[in-house]
């Protein structure tokens, strides 16, 4: 793939996609904005709604006061995984945050039943850095984790990266009906956005809108795009 094959935008010229370089810049998506008129939008976590499952009282009354004083709005708290569910399912909130060990259900059976029924995306709150239980949160569905102790300045940015990732977990459901292809699709465009951070400096959401805008300007899939990309980078 050359250069001169750049998916700058609908009028490109059509051909192989290139490999993205720093020269690239110029069109990757703005940080703040939204690329293309179907571009999904970088996700608003200002004022959310937000569901809190802890079965620890005093962490569920810190992270609550956190969260409210950051300027988000608890619609319900939980002590276990069961609760949490129900929850969800009758608040319909913007975000669940909740603990992995809990009694009864555990918050990985709940995040994975809550994934499963497209509810909301969940940010798992962990005192274990196993790799093991993030391989399993992640299987479940869990869009990002925290491990305790926690500050806001860890919390926030999990935050925006669950809905970030929720954005494109909706954008690939809708690309791509069949389960296995979803997940398949979804395995390759993570790979590309990995190697479209390391090389083009870009921020998580904003290679995946990337990837998304060369799709729509090129009228290709975004698994295409992202084969095109792996194919392409150095150092792949």
């Amino acid at each position: 793939m050359t250069k001169d094959s750049a998916p700058t935008g609908p009028d490109a010229e059509d051909g192989a996609l290139m490999t993205p370089t720093d020269d690239d810049q110029s069109s990757a998506p703005e940080p703040s904005g939204t690329v293309g008129e179907s571009a999904t939008e970088g996700p608003d976590a200002s004022g959310l709604r937000i569901v809190l499952a802890e079965d620890e009282a005093l962490i569920r009354m810190d992270l609550a006061e956190m969260l409210t004083e950051s300027g988000h709005q608890i619609v319900g708290q939980a002590a276990d995984g069961e609760q949490a569910v129900a929850l969800v399912r009758d608040t319909e909130p913007d975000l669940v945050v909740m603990d992995i060990k809990m009694p009864g259900m555990d918050g990985i059976s709940a995040a994975e039943q809550i994934g499963r029924e497209g509810l909301a995306p969940v940010v798992m709150l962990t005192a274990f850095s196993d790799k093991n239980l993030v391989e399993r949160a992640r299987d479940a569905g869990v869009m990002s984790y925290v491990v305790k102790p926690f500050s806001a300045a860890d919390v926030l940015p999990a935050i925006d990266i669950a809905r970030a990732r929720w954005a494109e977990r909706k954008a690939l459901e809708s690309e791509v009906a069949d389960l296995g292809e979803r997940f398949e699709t979804r395995k390759r465009v993570d790979r590309a956005k990995g190697l479209l951070m390391a090389q083009l400096k870009l921020s998580e959401p904003d290679a995946f809108r990337w990837i998304q805008k060369a799709a729509m300007d090129r009228r290709l899939s975004m698994r295409e795009v992202a084969d095109a990309v792996i194919s392409g980078m150095p150092g792949k």
